[in-house]
């Protein structure tokens, strides 16, 4: 009897592996996709090439004016010469170390969230949200210590926007989740002032809630008294913020199937118990797009803060350009400033997409 030997596994053909077949999947898989293709091609190379030659090759680099600019490329000398001013602001160039530190800190807590073989993630993450605000209010701001007492006048640059986004975003996310568990309440006096508070600062525009904050309410206030104009701003900002993470929280509590309460209440878990350990969990997952969202606009929005004379990172920029030594390099400094949002916004939405995958828990056939 004839015995059948397995013939040996061949190699797929060629045009539909590798680099050939990933093409022909992905740009050429039919006559009008390869059209696309090729227009495409041809659009990124009549911009793309003449920007990088503007931006990176003709461009000039170092120069104390913008005599220094010759080549008829971009000006970035005059972002090399102004760094520290538009990274620290007013700081005291003696004191600068201490924001650096904080720096280093918001590094080490947040990069490793990034690499799913860190160990320690859950203790860099609670270090993030409570020791890490204090040290950093510590070290910018001294008085203790022995550390020199710089005034919030002197702050600004791109570190006095991270501070007040980050600020912002670990202060609103909690208030959000109270006026959403509020505004879903059984008891008519806490739903009604959250739907009252939600709908107040919702009806407002941001811009006159700063300028309400830093020019209008010392108006109010009794003879003498007074408190920091940042932190009024700051104030402002989480009020602000957290009447809209209230509504993307309370859209995913509403998308929690009545069967899960349900579940909680045959557990014999309290409200509280329940909310936290069943309810809170899986809507927050649902509505990670819609709060990474709001953390991004609220991170935009700090540019506002300009109007009431803090001197955030475009503040720092426009400010730069009207002296004569830089008139007529605001291109460049828009640039300069759209990269900076640009690498943190595109930052938090990718870690976004990535906490989505990893908390995927639903079933995909």
């Amino acid at each position: 009897m004839n015995e059948f030997k397995p013939l040996p596994n061949l190699p797929p053909p060629v045009a539909t592996a590798g680099v050939i077949g990933w093409l022909r999947a992905n740009l050429f898989p039919s006559p009008f996709s390869a059209l696309l293709t090729v227009l495409g091609i041809y659009f990124l190379y009549i911009t793309l090439v003449p920007f990088l030659d503007w931006a990176v090759f003709s461009a000039d680099w170092f120069g104390t004016d913008k005599s220094a600019c010759i080549s008829g490329g971009a000006c970035w000398a005059f972002v090399t010469s102004r760094i520290d001013f538009f990274i620290y602001g007013f700081f005291p160039t003696s004191e600068v170390w201490r924001i650096n530190i904080c720096f280093a800190l918001f590094v080490i807590s947040f990069a490793p969230q990034f690499f799913d073989a860190f160990p320690y993630k859950k203790n860099l993450g609670i270090f993030s949200l409570t020791v890490f605000p204090a040290i950093s209010y510590v070290l910018i701001s001294g008085g203790w210590f022995g550390l020199v007492e710089v005034s919030t006048e002197k702050w600004g640059g791109l570190s006095l926007t991270l501070m007040l986004a980050y600020v912002g975003i670990v202060a609103a996310l909690p208030f959000g989740v109270v006026l959403a568990l509020g505004r879903r309440s059984q008891l008519p006096v806490i739903r009604t002032f959250c739907i009252l508070f939600i709908e107040w600062w919702r009806g407002v525009p941001l811009i006159s809630v700063l300028f309400m904050s830093s020019v209008m309410l010392p108006l109010f206030l009794p003879e003498g008294m007074n408190f920091d104009k940042l932190l009024r701003a700051l104030i402002g900002i989480i009020m602000f913020q957290s009447a809209y993470m209230a509504e993307v929280v309370r859209g995913g509590l509403q998308a929690i199937p009545r069967g899960q309460h349900e579940a909680a209440d045959a557990l014999g878990l309290g409200y509280w118990k329940s909310m936290l350990l069943v309810i809170l969990p899986q809507a927050l997952k649902l509505v990670i797009p819609g709060i990474v969202n709001t953390f991004i606009a609220l991170f935009k929005d700090t540019t506002l803060v300009l109007i009431i004379g803090l001197f955030e990172v475009l503040a720092s920029v426009e400010a730069v350009v009207r002296g004569a030594q830089w008139r007529g390099l605001t291109f460049e400094g828009y640039v300069f400033v759209g990269l900076c949002f640009w690498v943190f916004c595109f930052g938090m939405s990718r870690y976004s997409q990535k906490l989505e995958r990893k908390l995927n828990t639903g079933h995909k056939r």
